[in-house]
């Protein structure tokens, strides 16, 4: 009984373990996630003033041309 409660013992430090290093894995990669949403937002902006500059330009060139 006594080796049964520590093997026990031993799954359930171990399983408090693994959840305290998921939880902080899980926050390293929320925040990643976030930072990468940030840049996905710039370079979509940068994108979009891109088009913007080519359509005036396209804009003003002659139609004949």
């Amino acid at each position: 009984m006594e080796a049964e409660l520590a093997r026990l013992e031993e799954k359930v430090n171990l399983l408090a373990r693994v959840c305290t290093d998921l939880r902080t894995e899980n926050q390293v990669l929320r925040q990643q996630l976030l930072e990468e949403k940030q840049e996905a937002l710039k370079l979509k902006q940068k994108v979009e003033g891109a088009t913007e500059r080519v359509a005036a330009i396209l804009a003003r060139l002659p139609e004949d041309a």
